[in-house]
């Protein structure tokens, strides 16, 4: 049994990791940690953790929380982590960080896209990006994680195989996304209230969104060369859910079974990944709740192009889920430990 702390508990992610960690095998929560909720009761902030969580809610004194656990989960803004973490903490515990400090490897192209300067730049380089499924053994070896943002997790996932296999032509790539509030966080917002969001769709940080350059970066990896995307996010109204829509250049003519060998290649025996059947497209009913990511895709043979679709949650395979199934990875636990999860219907 493993003890895990977390530093924003009360947010929306750090709410999820709650969740999935209460039903966890391996691991006791000793650290609820949120500023704003200090000396409350969990339960007070989150009621359905009424008879299951007792505990007070803490601050974020990470150097206190590392003598007291094996994991520490960072489900903070951008900045908070990389202002906390030093070599003294990492040589006792093992972090998983829900924010961006150590996903992009330039810290210039961190500072440019989020507006804010670096605190520990010299963590980042050992940083291992923890999407799962393409940096399995690394995350196994890994101290310090860098859990993806959750369009990039889906972005990525739904588009890796045809750039990795070279079947399109990266300049042409364009994703759109679309996800629910949750993920703008759990802080009050004009433009999340109620009244805003209902019964309305918008296109949100067009050409500036902060997870650009991160899907740019790790697809660029698959592709064995810089890469330049457009990427335009959209607000819709429901609580949690992304769905992906890519469209690319094929460069070569490719058939339905050429296009779905390049999938079952590198997802065919992910637990996590599920390939639709043909002409079946992506909802994000489907996963929700869940850790699943279902992708799928569709030759359009008159523009001699590629539709690729992929849908999660943005809050469990998008932030918390993700961030377990790393943590499994890092202490060599089942890597489904606590995430076999029914995906939520109706």
């Amino acid at each position: 049994m493993i003890k895990a702390g977390i530093i924003g508990a009360t947010g929306y992610a750090g709410g999820e990791l709650v969740r999935l960690l209460l039903n966890h095998k391996e691991v006791e929560i000793k650290w609820y940690g949120s500023r704003s909720y200090i000396d409350k009761k969990y339960y007070e902030v989150y009621q359905n953790m009424f008879k299951l969580v007792d505990d007070k809610c803490m601050d974020d004194n990470m150097e206190a929380l590392a003598d007291e656990v094996d994991v520490i989960f960072t489900a903070t803004p951008q900045g908070l982590c990389a202002s906390l973490v030093n070599e003294e903490i990492l040589s006792k515990v093992k972090i998983v960080d829900l924010s961006a400090d150590f996903r992009l490897k330039d810290v210039k192209v961190y500072e440019e896209w989020y507006k804010i300067q670096h605190k520990s730049p010299s963590f980042i380089e050992e940083a291992v990006y923890g999407l799962c499924e393409l940096n399995r053994e690394d995350v196994k070896k890994a101290r310090l994680v860098a859990n993806p943002g959750c369009y990039t997790t889906c972005s990525i996932l739904t588009c890796y195989p045809l750039v990795k296999e070279g079947l399109i032509r990266p300049e042409t790539l364009i994703i759109d996304a679309k996800s629910g509030t949750s993920g703008a966080g759990r802080g009050a917002k004009i433009d999340n209230l109620y009244c805003e969001v209902n019964e309305n769709i918008k296109a949100y940080g067009v050409a500036t969104h902060r997870h650009t350059p991160e899907i740019e970066e790790q697809l660029g990896y698959a592709a064995g060369r810089e890469f330049c995307l457009n990427f335009t996010p959209h607000l819709v109204p429901m609580n949690r859910g992304i769905l992906v829509t890519a469209y690319a250049s094929l460069t070569k003519d490719a058939d339905y079974d050429t296009i779905r060998a390049a999938y079952e290649k590198y997802y065919g025996s992910e637990y996590f990944i599920r390939i639709l059947d043909q002409d079946v497209c992506p909802q994000t009913k489907w996963v929700e709740g869940s850790n699943f990511v279902d992708v799928n895709f569709k030759i359009d043979k008159r523009t001699n192009r590629v539709i690729m679709m992929g849908a999660i949650d943005n809050l469990v395979k998008g932030a918390a889920g993700q961030a377990v199934q790393n943590m499994n990875l890092m202490f060599g636990f089942e890597e489904t430990e606590g995430l076999k999860l029914v995906p939520m219907f109706p």
